[in-house]
């Protein structure tokens, strides 16, 4: 079986809006990235509203002992009438002498400095200083007024990347970085192909370990796992690391081209790529084929979420045969996004950023089979009896990777199988038979 590259076609021109827009807050990423970074604990300086965000967002973790909490501002902190430094230190104290397991102690501000009245990055410093080498601490700003949601995760990896690449590390330069969050699941799926691929001094970022340090030489090289990821990308590049370029490993056309462009860059063999991939690549095509029938032909609306919806498109229509009506992102980083966007279909509308009525009125126009979009629009799309999917879903569940295109495919068939199961309609899979 070859590997071929995916045929591109001209990248549609977008719409570009500056209106309202909605956008889940920064906070979340907390959720996935608190399950991968096993020893790190996120304390969010914030709000009571922060603390039942989490609480809400968070809530299946309520048989476990969560590795994030929120340091509560009350309004005399906000006020003035407090000192914010010592009453941060007095947290951060009680918090690792309860849980002396906290290797590496992330402080996530929930809004600027400004509004705050408080340097959570100089605090990290200060706090480094009592705590380290026992503890590590690092900040960042999981804001609310960021362009989206998954900008959680990017500042938070250049934090870290600007930690573990410090003075401080040592040892071999890593040959490849795979960076963005990856379920561990996922994690270990690559290591295996990487393994058997020949590939080594292949580090993940981040990883499960916060505190092992990465060496970047002049020989190292990163691909991007999410394509949100522009200040960490950043990151890595300003310390010397180039960056391979690809489309995203979502589905098997994503992953094989994904794949492809790391053999490439290190001079493996095609042909032992074409072996390696055989068996995980027929995998995948059996398990999209059970939801194709389900999602071929349907016309698909894609509001600014996550920036990971020309992605999530490009395999829609390439692999499942869905009818692209509008791909909407929050914000296109046209050199990662490049591939993805030339392989949409011709005639896409395309468009960047978000007016949120005009965007509502052009869905309700074209009237597609499913809407992708936040939670905030969800329920009153449903209400007008429109099918919808929370597009949040994407960001949370491992979709990397050959084993889970059948599970990407199943989170957009889902939502259609629920409205024929709801309103008696016909069986998909029995029609096409």
């Amino acid at each position: 079986m070859s590997v071929a590259q995916p045929v591109a076609c001209n990248e549609p021109t977008p719409i570009r809006q500056r209106g309202q827009h909605e956008v889940f807050c920064g906070l979340t990423s907390i959720i996935w990235l608190h399950r991968k970074v096993q020893d790190a604990f996120f304390l969010v300086v914030g709000s009571r509203t922060c603390a039942h965000l989490l609480q809400s967002a968070a809530g299946v973790m309520i048989f476990s002992e969560p590795r994030f909490a929120t340091a509560i501002m009350e309004e005399r902190d906000l006020a003035g009438m407090a000192d914010m430094h010592d009453e941060l230190d007095n947290v951060v104290a009680r918090l690792l002498e309860r849980r002396p397991d906290i290797r590496m102690l992330v402080l996530v501000g929930s809004c600027p400095s400004e509004v705050i009245k408080l340097d959570l990055s100089r605090a990290a410093s200060r706090l480094n200083a009592v705590h380290a080498p026992r503890h590590r601490v690092i900040a960042y700003s999981g804001s609310g007024i960021e362009t989206t949601f998954t900008q959680g995760e990017d500042n938070f990896l250049a934090a870290l990347i600007a930690d573990k690449a410090s003075p401080r590390s040592a040892g071999e330069a890593a040959k490849l970085v795979v960076l963005g969050c990856l379920a561990d699941v996922v994690e270990d799926q690559f290591s295996r192909l990487f393994a058997e691929l020949g590939l080594s001094g292949v580090t993940f970022l981040p990883g499960r370990d916060a505190i092992k340090g990465l060496v970047v030489g002049p020989e190292t090289r990163f691909i991007l796992a999410q394509p949100y990821l522009g200040a960490a990308a950043a990151a890595l590049e300003a310390r010397g690391a180039r960056r391979i370029d690809s489309i995203f490993p979502l589905g098997a056309e994503g992953t094989s081209a994904w794949l492809r462009a790391i053999c490439m860059t290190f001079g493996v063999d095609m042909a032992r790529l074409d072996a390696v991939v055989a068996q995980p690549r027929r995998r995948a095509a059996e398990a999209m084929a059970h939801y194709r029938p389900w999602l071929e032909g349907r016309r698909v609306f894609f509001f600014p979420d996550s920036q990971m919806e020309p992605s999530l498109a490009r395999f829609l229509s390439r692999e499942m045969g869905s009818e692209l009506l509008e791909v909407g992102s929050p914000y296109l980083h046209r050199e990662h996004v490049a591939g993805e966007l030339a392989l949409l279909p011709p005639g896409v509308t395309l468009s960047e950023g978000q007016d949120v009525d005009e965007q509502i009125d052009r869905c309700r126009t074209a009237n597609p089979d499913l809407i992708v979009c936040g939670l905030g629009l969800a329920n009153p799309f449903e209400a007008e009896g429109r099918v919808s999917k929370w597009s949040i879903e994407f960001s949370f569940t491992p979709i990397q990777g050959f084993e889970q295109a059948g599970d990407l495919a199943e989170l957009f068939a889902r939502p259609l199988m629920r409205n024929a199961i709801l309103t008696g309609g016909a069986d998909r899979r029995e029609a096409v038979r």
